[in-house]
């Protein structure tokens, strides 16, 4: 099981990213709120969506649950 993140900094568009642990855009670790283990990418967002509205998975780490530019 891989260990997710979810950046507590909104990005422009106002998502807040999720990042699998060892992904070259990982945010600062001030700025990170973990999320725990997770099989997939689509449950790490389920469980980060109970802090914040707006999620998105990272395009480089979390490609499969990426859905905005």
């Amino acid at each position: 099981m891989a260990q997710f993140y979810v950046n507590q900094n909104q990005q422009t568009g106002g998502d807040h990213e999720v990042h699998k642990e060892g992904c070259k855009f990982m945010p600062f670790e001030k700025n990170l709120l973990a999320l725990g283990g997770h099989t997939d990418c689509a449950s790490a967002l389920e469980e980060a969506s109970h802090t914040y509205d707006q999620v998105n998975g990272c395009q480089t780490c979390c490609p499969d649950c990426h859905t905005t530019a």
